[in-house]
């Protein structure tokens, strides 16, 4: 067997969507716009590959420290470190 080491191994049950919310999401979840400094949590949305994170930033908070292109450019905790994570606003919601 050859060795499976893809960027989405590991995630059937990370990134499975419930059963109401399948499918594309709304326009809104697309316009979204963040200030530099805020919080926003990392979620991906299976059903939109494109700028869509590293798996290992699921279900983590980050801060906005600018924006590239579409995407947006967080700063997210790891250890000792700070890594910058970028990714598109269907991936990203505010937090409350």
């Amino acid at each position: 067997m050859a060795h499976h080491n893809g960027p989405r191994k590991k995630t059937r049950y990370k990134f499975k969507k419930e059963l109401r919310k399948r499918g594309l999401p709304p326009v809104t979840c697309l316009i979204q716009k963040f200030e530099v400094g805020d919080k926003v949590h990392i979620v991906c949305d299976s059903s939109i590959q494109k700028g869509m994170p590293h798996r290992r930033f699921h279900g983590k908070t980050g801060t906005v420290v600018g924006q590239r292109g579409r995407a947006w450019m967080l700063a997210i905790p790891d250890g000792n470190s700070e890594k910058i994570v970028i990714a598109r606003p269907q991936h990203l919601k505010a937090q409350r």
